[in-house]
């Protein structure tokens, strides 16, 4: 037998087995649980869509769909039919048309909205976790005000002062979504910044600009793409919020929630058609990035994803 005094420490430590790494990094031992199966669907259907954003001007030019602009062509009210798949409106625009360009606009204004709320959250984040002292609750006290605001209630007052369109959209949405970034990133980086190698870092001088690029950033946005992908199906909601209350893109711009709004009048004469098929784009759509961010939860949650596994 060996003496205990000579004993190396990985002997005279006999702790539980480690479950190896590779296990959770090989896909070919990763159980096929319910959220990846539905993060799958999520990304098919999330792919439809932006397929379709893609595409529906190479369909218009190659004259496979009409020009969503163009109403006075076709008749009123028409019902779906080999002509006009998803019928069309009241104005004479064709639903199918109008529902695919609409991908484009969703897209559009998601992406840069939530885009410029991490471009604007993560920054602050990681300088007000790090710093501390009267900055962090200077900029914790604006955060969470905005944060007990509704988004939609928000979004409407931004894009009634800022007026419609693309980019006054995206800025009326990304003001409600910088709080969760700042949140999530500014708790991170408050645990993060105690550990040994940021104080070691700290040590041999490097400066805060050194510590938060290289050490700290990796560390503490983990948690990013599943809040990007949720705050985008969210955006899609409040962006048809928008649209229905004429708040959204100008009229000439193809969108869902203008079309619901200009639906709803019909609806009770069992025009079904005009409402039916924008609304169904958003469910979809929202039900995608839903589903891509509660599979990546699991991916990235090393907690949640050892429960569903065992």
């Amino acid at each position: 037998m060996v003496p205990e005094t000579q004993r190396t420490p990985s002997e005279s430590f006999k702790g539980p087995p480690l479950e190896p790494a590779e296990e959770l990094s090989n896909p070919k031992k990763q159980p096929l649980t319910i959220s990846v199966a539905l993060m799958y669907a999520g990304i098919a259907i999330t792919a439809m869509f932006v397929l379709a954003a893609i595409f529906s001007p190479l369909m218009q030019s190659w004259g496979w769909i009409q020009d969503p602009t163009a109403g006075l062509t076709n008749p009123i009210h028409e019902p779906p039919s080999a002509a006009h798949w998803f019928g069309t409106s009241r104005q004479g625009y064709d639903v199918f048309s109008r529902t695919l360009f609409g991908t484009r606009a969703a897209w559009q204004v998601v992406l840069l909205a939530t885009a410029m709320s991490v471009v604007i959250g993560v920054p602050l984040g990681m300088l007000s976790g790090y710093l501390g002292g009267k900055v962090d609750r200077a900029l914790l006290f604006f955060m969470d005000t905005i944060y007990t605001l509704p988004g939609l209630l928000l979004s409407v007052t931004l894009a009634f002062v800022v007026g419609r369109g693309v980019v006054n959209a995206a800025v009326a949405l990304s003001i409600a979504y910088v709080p969760q970034y700042y949140r999530v990133v500014r708790n991170h980086t408050v645990s993060v910044k105690t550990e040994l190698f940021i104080e070691a870092a700290q040590s041999m001088g490097a400066s805060t600009w050194a510590v938060l690029s290289r050490y700290l950033f990796l560390n503490v946005v983990q948690s990013v793409p599943v809040l990007f992908t949720l705050n985008a199906a969210d955006a899609v909601l409040i962006l048809g919020g928008l649209g229905f209350l004429g708040l959204g893109l100008p009229e000439s711009v193809p969108e869902w929630g203008d079309s619901l709004r200009q639906a709803f009048d019909a609806l009770p004469t069992w025009i079904w058609w005009t409402a039916l098929f924008p609304g169904l784009a958003i469910t979809l759509m929202v039900t995608g990035l839903s589903l891509i961010g509660e599979g990546l939860n699991e991916f990235i949650n090393p907690l949640l994803r050892r429960e569903n596994w065992d």
